[in-house]
C-alpha cells in the first residue's frame, strides 16, 4: 500500500516536472524569451564592457510581414562617473557581458503576441545589454592595469550595430531605435548615427523612454546633476563622440543634455516621458546630498506621501521640464507623450506599454501613439494636466532600504 502510493507520489512529481518542462519550451519556443548573443569579434577592436568581456544582446528574429522590419531597444541602468562607482558595475551586467542573463524575458514594445504589441510584434527585435556606464558614448584607449576598466561605450555601439547589419538589418525597410532611462538617453543621442548606418531608403525613427534628463538644480540650489554628467563625460572620454552641432557651441558635457542638442537631430524623435519622473525626482530633485536629514524620503518612496509644500516643489519642476523640452523644436515629425505619473521607463512593461489599464493621454494608450507615429497614421503630440488629474497613471511605488 505504501509503495502503491509512493509511486502515485512520484508519478504526479514526474508528470507535473514535465508539464512545467513543457510550459518552459513553449514559452521559450513561443519568442517570451530571446537569447543572448554575444559579440566575440568586438574583441578585436576593444569594443569591450567595463571589465573587457565581449558586448551583447538579446535577439527574437522577425516573421512575415516584420523580417525586414529592426526595433533595436538599449537597456538602461544609469551611469558611472569615476573609477569607483564603474568598479561597483564591473562584476554585475551593467559592467560586464558575463552576468547578463542567457534568455532575457521580452515584454511590452518587445512582446511577440499581437494583442500586446501590434505594430513590433513581429519584427526582428532586439535588447542590447548595457555595459559601459556611459550611453554608449565613451573612449579611452588605455586601460589603467590596477582596476582593468575599460572605457568603450561608443566603439560598443558601432561593433553592435554593424554586428545586427550582417544579421539582416542591411535590408531594413524600417527600423526604430528605442530605449529606457539611460537606454532612452543613448537613443537620442546616437538617433542620427544610427539612421545614417541604415539603407537610404528605410522608414528610420527613434523612441526614446524616460531619457530626457533635464539640466535643473536640486532643492538646495546645487547643479548636481551637471556637475555629475559632467564627471561622465571626462571620465569615458565622451567628449568625441557627442553631437557636434552642441559641443561645437558649448561645453561638451552639456551636451549630455537631450535639451541642449535634440533640436539638432534631423530623425525623426518621440519623446516618451513622465513630467514627474521618478528617477529625476530621485536624483536631480531631490538627491540625498541635497536632503542630508532625509525629508524627502518618504515622499520619494510614494508620491501620494509628499507634502503639500514638496507637491509644490514638484509642479515647479514639472515646469521645468516643460520649458526644456523646448530643446526639440516644434517639427510635426517629433512625436511628445508627457503624462503626469512619478514613473519611469514605460515601454518595457507590458501594464504600461498596452493593456487594458494601461497609461493614456487623449484617451490613447503609449503602444499606440508610437505604432501611429511611426507609421504616419496620425502625429502624436500630447503633454498631460498636472498631478493629480491622472486617473490612468501607474504611479512607482519604492519600498522603503
Amino acid at each position: 500500500m505504501v509503495i502503491a502510493e509512493k509511486r502515485m507520489v512520484d508519478g504526479r512529481v514526474s508528470g507535473l516536472i514535465s508539464l512545467l518542462t513543457w510550459v518552459v519550451i513553449s514559452v521559450k519556443a513561443n519568442g517570451l524569451y530571446a537569447p543572448i548573443i554575444y559579440v566575440e569579434n568586438a574583441l578585436a577592436k576593444g569594443a569591450v564592457c567595463l571589465d573587457g568581456s565581449p558586448p551583447a544582446y538579446h535577439f527574437d528574429k522577425g516573421s512575415g510581414t516584420g523580417i525586414n522590419s529592426w526595433l533595436v531597444h538599449i537597456e538602461g541602468g544609469g551611469w558611472c562617473n569615476n573609477v569607483t562607482s564603474c568598479l561597483m558595475r564591473k562584476h554585475n551586467r551593467l559592467g560586464s557581458s558575463t552576468q547578463m542573463v542567457k534568455l532575457l524575458a521580452f515584454s511590452g514594445i518587445l512582446s511577440n503576441m499581437v494583442q500586446f504589441n501590434p505594430d513590433f510584434y513581429n519584427w526582428n527585435r532586439v535588447k542590447i545589454g548595457y555595459c559601459d556606464g556611459s550611453s554608449f558614448t565613451g573612449d579611452v584607449e588605455k586601460v589603467d592595469h590596477s582596476t582593468n576598466l575599460h572605457y568603450r561605450g561608443a566603439r560598443i555601439w558601432l561593433a553592435v550595430i554593424e554586428d545586427l547589419l550582417a544579421k539582416g538589418m542591411r535590408n531594413a525597410e524600417n527600423a526604430l531605435l528605442s530605449g529606457c532611462s539611460a537606454g532612452g538617453l543613448t537613443s537620442i543621442l546616437h538617433c542620427d548615427s544610427f539612421r545614417a548606418l541604415l539603407p537610404m531608403g528605410a522608414k528610420v525613427k527613434c523612441l526614446s523612454d524616460a531619457g530626457y534628463f533635464i539640466n535643473a538644480k536640486d532643492i538646495s540650489g546645487t547643479a548636481h546633476i551637471q556637475a555629475y554628467f559632467d564627471d561622465i563625460v571626462t571620465t569615458h572620454g565622451s567628449a568625441k563622440n557627442l553631437p557636434s552641432s552642441c559641443t561645437s557651441r558649448m561645453n561638451s558635457s552639456l551636451c549630455f543634455f537631450p535639451q541642449n542638442m535634440a533640436q539638432q537631430i534631423r530623425t525623426p524623435l518621440f519623446i516618451l516621458n513622465a513630467a514627474y519622473d521618478s528617477w529625476q525626482i530621485k536624483n536631480i530633485l531631490a538627491p540625498a546630498d541635497a536632503d542630508p536629514r532625509g525629508h524627502w524620503n518618504y515622499c520619494k518612496l510614494d508620491v501620494k506621501n509628499c507634502s503639500p509644500t514638496q507637491l509644490e516643489t514638484m509642479q515647479g519642476y514639472r515646469a521645468e521640464f516643460l520649458r526644456a523640452l523646448g530643446g526639440l523644436g516644434n517639427s510635426s515629425a517629433t512625436g511628445l507623450f508627457i503624462n503626469s505619473c512619478y514613473a519611469h521607463c514605460q515601454t518595457e512593461v507590458q501594464e504600461t506599454w498596452l493593456r487594458f489599464d494601461s497609461p493614456v493621454l487623449n484617451k490613447t494608450p503609449i503602444a499606440k501613439a508610437v505604432g501611429d507615429w511611426f507609421y504616419d497614421r496620425s502625429a502624436f503630440q500630447k503633454i498631460d494636466c498636472p498631478y493629480p488629474c491622472d486617473s490612468s497613471c501607474h504611479n512607482r511605488i519604492f519600498e522603503a532600504l
